[in-house]
Order: structure tokens, then sequence, then C-alpha cells
């Protein structure tokens, strides 16, 4: 099983880099296309489907490689009991509120998909598709959530957890 969650997290942020390129390929058209006096229809509508992509799917991923802001001034002056009190209480409250955002994503995407909403741009896109991204990232960051409190509640190290530990750090 922890393979195969690695694999999930670790493959949406591959898809997540692809999407950045093509956030980059759609920037390029709009810039060549001022440059040259063409107007590449729907380029910045996609631009911006494309950062959905990137900021969702990589949310999962950067849980599980310990690289979200964590503040944890209450946590280094604590014991290890409230510390862990502490911990247990934010991953359950991350749990809850990451559920709901991946709910109502899909929830969202399915009343897209059912009222055929469609873009207000000249590309004229399913919503149902772009919003797919957010859905999925949404999704993918539940249950990463869920796989840290379940770390956590075994007393297996957490990545993040490790780090709430050392001290801050200037650099």
């Amino acid at each position: 099983m922890r393979k195969f969650l690695d694999f999930l997290y670790d493959g949406a942020g591959w898809l997540a880099a692809l999407f950045m390129i093509g956030t980059l390929a759609m920037v390029l058209a709009n810039v060549l296309g001022r440059m040259f006096n063409f107007n590449p229809s729907g380029s910045d509508a996609y631009a911006g489907y494309f950062v959905a992509a990137v900021s969702f799917l990589t949310l999962a991923h950067t849980l599980k490689r310990g690289e979200h802001i964590r503040v944890t001034l209450i946590l280094q002056h604590v014991g290890a009991k409230a510390n862990r009190a502490l911990e247990i209480a934010c991953h359950v409250s991350a749990v809850l509120l990451a559920t709901a955002l991946a709910w109502f994503s899909i929830r969202l995407v399915w009343q897209s998909y059912t009222f055929h909403d469609i873009s207000q741009s000249t590309d004229a896109t399913p919503l149902w598709i772009p919003q797919l991204s957010m859905a999925i990232g949404a999704t993918l960051l539940a249950i990463a959530f869920i796989d840290e409190l379940v770390a956590l509640i075994a007393g297996h190290p957490t990545r993040h957890g490790q780090q709430a530990r050392e001290p801050a750090r200037m650099e």
C-alpha cells in the first residue's frame, strides 16, 4: 500500500510538472502571437486552467515531502504528550477540511458535467475538464492527510513531524 500511495503522490507531482510546462507553452504562444500579430484563441484560458492544475496536483506531493509551511512555535515549547495531542488534533482537522474540499470539488465537477457548463472565453471548454485537476488534487490531499494521521497515530515518524522538532534555522 505504501508504494502505491507514494506512486500516486509522485505521479501527481509529475503531472503537475507537465501542466507547468503547458503553462509555459500557453504564455509563449501569447507572447509570440503578439510579436507576429496572430491570436492563439483560448491560450490565456488554458494557461489559467494549467496553473490551477499545478496548484492542486502538487498539494499531496508537497505535504508528503514535508514542504508545507508549518507554524511550530507552540509545538516547540510544549512537552511530548501535549505535542502529540496537538499534532493529532491538527491532523484530524486537516483531514476534515481536506475531505470537505475534495467532496465539494468532486460535486462541482459532477454539476458542471451534468449542466453542460462551458467556459465563457473563446475556447468554450466544458468546465468539468479543467475542474477535474482540482477534484483529483483535493482528493489526493485528503488521502495524504489520512495517510499522515494513520502514521502519526501508529507512532511512525512523519516527514513534517521530524521538521517540527528541529529548531528553526535562518539560511
